[in-house]
């Protein structure tokens, strides 16, 4: 039985703005190669940015790099972070020029080990950021400027948060809807009283840590339950049209229940991102979607807003990918958790997140140690447990 990726369309796309390796080949030899179904001690040969060859053994060229036994593992695939926002914003009342934000963005994620991320930026707000809408605009105005310069560590694309009850959600998203680089789109609702938001005593302690009276929050929850009421079917309508047949994968965010997840299959859509309760995590995988997991929550121990823990999910069998969500380095460290913690097999938990994130994205260049694939890689020691990141490699180049 196909796997809830596979069921998503493999059309290839090609690779945008990979520097290709100048030296004719290089040979990394004495490693652990994370292959799609086993770990090996072995040689992999890079030719032309590509993988050539892979032999079990140590090769005795002169010329090749000793990994000392290291893991060697594909370049990672992050289809979901927050990271860049994150830069552009290091404090409450402090903004960061974009541009700057976006070049230390890419260097943290090429030190992380990724070699391929989505950038996710917010199309509408609903009164927790209206910044958001402004990083939404530089970000893509920055991406356009700085993709093909060569200033890029790794390969960056687009996943559009889009806010469905938010006025104005539309009029962001249609400009950009056939965006080259658009790789993902999600339906967001982080209105009070569903998704994320659905305890509603939660919902209101937390905005009254931001300083709102209860007055003020009752008056809003009101407002914001009647806007959604009128805003949200119409645009969901309009983006679902739009996107009908293009292939980009659509996603649902923070899924809570079983009916949620019936209305978004029969609507198409293939991805459950960060199901916030077990009922809708198997609900998604019942009904044939892949389910992303947020690798923060299984290295924190538990999902940092009250919901579902990721671990749960894994122990139920119902995680196919993890996305890094807000904290690039949380990758690595997940797979890895995933496998010493939780008894999944090496080679599964680094292919949630690098093959299965691929086949997500339609990547088909990518994801796996495989010969004919690009030489992404990353070289892993292990450290009292933790995986450290050494050496990471964008198509046989090394780029951190």
């Amino acid at each position: 039985m196909n796997s809830p990726l596979d069921m998503l369309s493999s059309a290839t796309i090609p690779r945008e703005n990979a520097p290709m390796s100048q030296i004719p080949e290089t040979v990394f030899t004495n490693a652990r190669l994370v292959l799609p179904d086993s770990v090996i001690h072995g040689t992999i040969t890079v030719r032309q940015g590509a993988i050539a060859e892979i032999a079990e053994g140590r090769s005795q060229l002169p010329g090749a790099i000793d990994c000392q036994g290291d893991y060697l593992i594909p370049g990672v695939i992050d289809v979901h972070t927050d990271n860049l926002e994150r830069q552009v914003q290091p404090r409450a009342n402090a903004r960061w020029p974009s541009r700057s934000a976006m070049l230390s963005h890419d260097a943290q994620v090429a030190a992380a080990g990724v070699t391929t991320v989505l950038d996710a930026l917010c199309l509408g707000d609903l009164g927790f950021d209206s910044e958001r809408i402004q990083t939404f605009h530089d970000g893509v105005a920055d991406l356009d400027a700085l993709a093909g310069t060569g200033l890029l560590k790794v390969d960056h694309f687009l996943h559009f948060r889009c806010e469905m009850p938010a006025p104005g959600m539309w009029e962001l998203f249609e400009p950009v809807a056939n965006h080259p680089l658009l790789r993902m789109v999600s339906l967001m609702d982080h209105s009070p009283g569903v998704g994320q938001y659905r305890d509603l005593d939660r919902y209101r302690t937390m905005r009254r840590r931001s300083g709102m009276t209860m007055e003020e929050i009752e008056r809003r929850i009101e407002s914001l339950l009647d806007q959604r009421s009128r805003v949200r079917a119409p645009q969901r309508r309009m983006l679902l049209e739009a996107m009908n047949g293009r292939g980009i994968p659509l996603a649902a965010h923070d899924d809570w229940n079983e009916e949620e997840i019936t209305e978004n299959a029969a609507d198409g859509i293939r991805i459950s991102e960060f199901p916030v309760s077990m009922e809708a995590a198997k609900a998604a995988h019942a009904h044939g979607m892949a389910v992303i997991a947020g690798a923060p929550n299984l290295v924190r121990g538990g999902s940092h807003s009250g919901n579902v823990a990721a671990a749960e999910l894994i122990e139920a069998g119902v995680v196919d990918v993890f996305a890094s969500d807000y904290v690039p380095p949380a990758l690595i460290e997940a797979a890895w958790r995933a496998h010493h913690q939780l008894g999944v097999p090496l080679a599964k938990a680094i292919g949630m997140i690098t093959s299965g994130p691929a086949h997500m994205l339609h990547l088909d260049d990518r994801g796996e140690i495989k010969t004919g694939l690009r030489a992404d890689l990353v070289r892993i020691t292990p450290f009292e447990g933790t995986p450290v990141v050494r050496e990471v490699y964008l198509a046989g180049a090394r780029v951190a």
